[in-house]
């Protein structure tokens, strides 16, 4: 028998109302200590060969992970700024789907303060060059304009899902990973889950809906803006913090081989899922979509990434 829509919302809605983990009771906080939280094979200048001393490479580590971890609260409100747009305009507030988002925007507040507060016990340096002049203008008019158009805005979710859930999978079952860092990313991959199977439910009836202008954003836009977040989601000032030119450090970090695959392979879940929604047909996937997730017209993987971090 087959499962409607909004049966598949009510068992995530069931779920989510049984499990509400709070971080500051499950997290083992105060644990974090002064050292490296991240092993050189999980940064992402590894392929870089750079003569950095110990020092140096724990200050990365730990740079590295709240410039995610910054992202990832950023990312999170605008995804709530989203969802509550869609229940403000709702023709049913009783609607199940309406409920779920009422759910993620407790879950991604819950996430977003277990972020904040790990930043603030990894003490960054950096200044995020993104967060000045044009580039912030930008980006805050680019957010107000993705959040009203819900078929476009879910595949943004989905890469703002994806791409995390797998960066975080490898740093949490890396032996090198602080151990307070590798319990948050294991605490935010379970309820990640049930975000991405909504956002695959309802994605569908999304399409769907969507007028042509927004198919075509979905298209040829929504991977563009997915690389540009894969790619700032470590910024260019975290290499300035240790002494390494800003600019060219991001723009070599961007093209080597680890990043590469790294991206392909958080990016090609997306692509499987507007397959999956019809949203895109194989033998005809974008042009921009193959260049973000390495894949040929039938989203097929194009051979030759290397092996992600952690491999045997």
């Amino acid at each position: 028998m087959t499962t409607t829509t909004d049966e598949r919302v009510e068992r995530l809605n069931t779920v989510s109302a049984r499990r509400v983990l709070e971080p500051d009771d499950v997290l083992p906080w105060g644990s974090l200590g002064e050292g490296r939280v991240l092993d050189d094979e999980l940064l992402s200048v590894r392929d870089l060969g750079l003569p950095l001393a110990e020092e140096a490479r724990a200050r990365l580590s730990r740079e590295e992970a709240a410039s995610m971890l910054d992202a990832g609260i950023r990312f999170e409100a605008a995804l709530t700024a989203g969802f509550a747009l869609q229940i403000a305009g709702a023709a049913d507030v009783v609607d199940p789907r309406v409920t779920y988002m009422l759910h993620e925007i407790g879950e991604e507040t819950r996430h977003s303060r277990a972020f904040a507060r790990l930043i603030a016990e990894l003490r960054p340096r950096a200044r995020n060059p993104l967060d000045d002049g044009v580039a912030r203008w930008v980006g805050r008019r680019m957010i107000r304009w993705v959040v009203k158009q819900p078929a476009l805005l879910m595949t943004l979710v989905l890469a703002g899902e994806e791409i995390p859930d797998l960066l975080q999978r490898i740093a949490s079952e890396h032996p090198g990973t602080a151990p307070l860092l590798a319990a948050l990313n294991r605490y935010h991959r379970q309820e990640e889950a049930r975000h991405l199977s909504f956002a695959h439910a309802v994605l569908p009836e999304l399409w769907a809906a969507a007028p042509a202008r927004e198919r075509r954003l979905v298209h040829h836009v929504a991977p563009r803006i997915v690389g540009m977040l894969f790619d700032t989601m470590v910024h260019p000032g975290v290499y300035e913090a240790v002494g390494l030119p800003a600019w060219p450090t991001w723009r070599a970090v961007r093209r080597s081989p680890t990043r590469v695959a790294l991206r392909h392979a958080g990016t090609r879940p997306i692509l499987d899922a507007l397959l999956e929604a019809g949203a895109v047909r194989r033998g005809r996937v974008p042009a921009a979509w193959r260049a973000l997730c390495g894949v040929d017209r039938d989203g097929r993987p194009v051979p030759g990434d290397v092996p992600l971090p952690g491999s045997p």
